[in-house]
């Protein structure tokens, strides 16, 4: 396991390049990102460990980050601010761009994974916007009404967005259709509406039908699966859903966190792995059981497929908010970050069974 210290700043969130394996992207937030500075961490990996490769300071908190899909050094921060800024590494102390159109605090930054001409942003202030790092001012505006904390784009579709709020809602927004009344929304979820099928053995009702609804905080799309979206929040739970049944509800209900769950993210390896990130200042790995169709589960908590925790990482010291897979070399590098002031990179194939 590799540490570094981000001396002075909480992390919020952590993010591999997509270009190069060894390099790695934190933003992080000053007084846990109450009030104070932001600071955008560029990383290496190396030999002799973590060693920070440059640093960008803001005028406010920092709460997500992405790298950009068509230019290896440039990255995007969200900002408490309302502001969207992007740097080039290969650059000093100011942002090239910056944008400055939200209402409140951005929470989520998340670049087209397949056109990767355009990004998108979600904010307190009930609404996703899309950009150009071509344009000055946004493309579409897309409501929510509601506080958004998770916005990304699909990665199988570059027209499909979705979002998950304090509503308790996952949202599916379709770029294709006419932007009519419904402003593109073509899905929207209730989280924690029970699954149609009510009974299980011994009459026991599925998990999740008792759990009244509270606010989403992440939510992610499988690498794989171009249907299947994992979200979790408040209540300590992971549920996937298959859209092509959004009236089903959740297809796996995966309880085990102690406390809210701030990050969830599927595997670029296996299609049944997904990694979460919690309050409870763990990293657990799970698996939705799609894999091995296991069937038949003792645990009356589990249904749908079978899913299970699979390993825990416990070695932060406060909450963890940030964690990424690495999509290069060996299946199971991962990094996170958290309040403690400390990112960490590890194998997450170490953790299984503990």
């Amino acid at each position: 396991m590799l540490e570094f210290r981000t001396q002075g700043f909480n992390g919020y969130a952590v993010k591999y390049s997509p270009f190069f394996d060894s390099r790695i992207a934190v933003a992080a937030s000053a007084n846990f990102g109450l009030v104070g500075n932001g600071r955008l961490y560029i990383l290496g990996l190396t030999p002799k460990g973590i060693v920070a490769e440059k640093w960008f300071d803001t005028q406010d908190s920092l709460y997500d980050l992405s790298w950009s899909e068509s230019h290896e050094s440039q990255v995007l921060v969200a900002a408490g601010d309302g502001s969207v800024k992007l740097f080039d590494i290969g650059l000093d102390e100011f942002p090239v761009q910056s944008w400055q159109e939200h209402n409140r605090e951005v929470f989520a930054i998340h670049w087209n994974l397949v056109a990767k001409d355009t990004f998108c942003s979600s904010s307190w202030d009930g609404c996703i916007k899309i950009w150009s790092p071509h344009r000055s001012e946004s493309l579409v505006t897309l409501p929510t009404h509601s506080c958004t904390y998770s916005a990304s784009y699909s990665p199988h579709s570059p027209s499909l967005l979705s979002s998950v709020s304090s509503d308790s809602h996952l949202r599916i927004f379709d770029l294709r259709t006419p932007p009519s009344a419904s402003n593109h929304l073509t899905l929207s979820i209730p989280l924690h509406a029970p699954p149609q099928t009510q009974t299980r053995p011994g009459g026991l009702p599925p998990s999740g039908s008792l759990i009244p609804p509270s606010e989403a905080l992440t939510h992610d799309w499988n690498k794989y699966r171009d249907t299947v979206i994992a979200a979790a929040g408040v209540d300590r739970m992971i549920r996937t859903f298959d859209i092509r049944a959004p009236n089903q509800g959740p297809t796996v209900v995966l309880p085990g966190h102690d406390y809210a769950v701030r990050k969830v993210t599927w595997s670029p390896h296996l299609s049944d792995v997904l990694l979460s990130a919690s309050y409870d200042m763990t990293c657990r790995v799970w698996t939705d059981g799609s894999a091995h169709a296991m069937e038949n589960t003792q645990d009356p908590l589990m249904y749908g497929g079978g899913g299970k925790e699979l390993g825990r990482m416990a070695r932060h010291t406060e909450f963890v908010i940030g964690v990424d897979w690495c999509m290069f070399g060996a299946e199971g590098w991962c990094a996170s970050c958290g309040w403690d002031e400390r990112l960490l990179v590890w194998d997450a194939r170490a953790t299984m069974g503990s």
